[in-house]
């Protein structure tokens, strides 16, 4: 089945009720049987080219309507909502998400707003929750973006050499725009900032040589790009301005990115070296956290990259970041990460890569054996730095070729199991547990103490 075939049964339905019509009538003016339009409106024929033209032509339809479950995320995105340990107890799988995205896409889409919007009061939605929704809509791909940014790439003939050459050049070229690195003690509380008046991008000099061309890479996304991003995000539903201007951010830092990582060279690199992460790192010049955020892009049709996720969490382990791409892995939507879960060992390991098969405890249907790799970020180096863990993923199915997989046998029983935090897990007999499960009915026994202090049953 082709990337774009358009299963569109319940939306084409509401049109012929609206319009009045019975199958018989709407098919005659679609020109075709009256059985052929009852099987697309089951969903057991997609919308082909020609009849949605006709259907555009006839009656003065908006085709992007036809692809309602990509306002709620798809399937994914609907996935990510239902692991909220509130709905542990459904077990509802992708094959029921899927049937009701179909079948009812209007509930599906109602839910999503219910639960995007819930729980955060009067002052509306938290911005950063709203802002990767848009993100995770798009599966944190835009072809518009990416096309643009491997045009000029090829235009300024971007290579390994001399990257920062030629976005300095261009600045200046095309923009009258000089670069000036600035000592610290000038720029005490910023790394990046535009004096129009001077007709200067002035950078801290505590930047890596990475992070310096990446941020001349934004300053360009800004400047010759504005209207494409602007445009992207007028098409969101954004119910707060500050998560306007953060998915703003996001598409200036994907174009950066796009620019630096051009899709089909760095594409065919990563099928070249098996994506191998450190060479991957020095032929683009770029960081291990630029790298990841690259990584969950790759989903051109007919191009496409294997499915990452990236994550990168604080020694709390919170998440500050987190783009699930096209890898359906829910198990990020968790309010706390594991402590088994080897990226917490980056923060005692600068330097080191942490590799580890785990075993989300998730639905049965969603993956739940996954090769992540975690390093420690690579950030301003300056006294009182803050710290982070950079962490990417793939279902364990694709990981066999990838170089730092060797070695690692990629087989679910020998992965290692992790929760989604304590509160959220119920993985029987974990030595590190701390606090027991939400609304789990603790057991206690008088004459015998367990190696873990709380053993608990179902749920009450």
């Amino acid at each position: 089945m082709s990337d774009d075939a358009i299963f569109a049964g319940p939306a084409l339905r509401r049109l012929r009720k609206r319009e009045g019509l019975t199958q018989s009538a709407m098919a005659a003016q679609l020109a075709i049987s009256p059985s052929y339009l009852n099987l697309i409106e089951r969903n057991q024929r997609p919308l082909t080219a020609r009849v949605m033209v006709q259907v555009v032509e006839r009656f003065d339809f908006d085709p992007r309507s036809l692809r309602e479950s990509e306002t709620v995320g798809g399937i994914d995105g609907l996935a990510r909502r239902l692991a909220d340990q509130r709905f542990a107890g459904f077990s509802i799988d992708r094959d029921e998400i899927g049937e009701v995205l179909a079948m009812a896409p209007h509930f599906a889409a109602a839910f999503a707003q219910l639960y995007d919007t819930a729980g955060e009061g009067a002052g509306g939605e938290d911005p950063l929750a709203e802002s990767r929704r848009e993100i995770e809509r798009w599966r944190n791909h835009f072809a518009d973006l990416d096309a643009a940014a491997e045009e000029l790439a090829d235009e300024l003939r971007l290579s390994r050499a001399d990257i920062g050459t030629a976005l300095v050049e261009r600045l200046r070229e095309r923009h009258q725009i000089a670069l000036r690195i600035l000592p610290r003690e000038v720029m005490p509380e910023a790394i990046r900032r535009l004096d129009l008046h001077a007709r200067q991008l002035q950078l801290s000099e505590m930047l890596s040589p990475a992070s310096r061309n990446f941020q001349i890479a934004v300053q360009l996304a800004q400047l010759e790009q504005r209207e494409a991003i602007r445009t992207l995000a007028a098409s969101g539903q954004f119910q707060n301005e500050d998560a306007r201007k953060l998915f703003e951010r996001h598409l200036q830092g994907y174009f950066a990115a796009a620019l630096i990582m051009p899709y089909g060279r760095f594409l065919r690199a990563c099928d070249a070296t098996g994506y191998d992460f450190p060479v991957l790192m020095r032929r683009f010049g770029v960081s291990f956290e630029q790298l990841a955020h690259r990584l969950t892009t790759l989903q051109r049709v007919g191009q496409r990259g294997l499915p990452f996720f990236m994550a990168r969490l604080d020694r709390a382990g919170q998440f500050s970041k987190r783009f699930a791409g096209a890898s359906g892995a829910t198990f990020l939507e968790s309010e706390a990460s594991c402590p088994l879960w080897h990226v917490h060992r980056t923060f005692e390991r600068a330097g080191e890569w942490c590799v580890q098969e785990i075993a989300p405890d998730v639905a049965e249907a969603a993956p739940d054996h996954w090769l992540t790799v975690s390093r420690l970020t690579e950030g301003v180096a300056a006294e009182g730095e803050a710290q982070f863990a950079v962490v990417v993923g793939v279902e364990a199915r694709f990981a066999a070729d990838l170089a730092l997989a060797r070695g690692y046998p990629l087989r679910r029983e020998q992965a290692q199991p992790i929760g989604p935090g304590c509160r959220g897990c119920h993985i029987a007999g974990c030595r590190q547990r701390s606090l027991p499960p939400r609304n789990a009915r603790l057991a206690f026994e008088n004459h015998q103490r367990g190696v873990t202090p709380f053993r608990f049953g179902a749920e009450g």
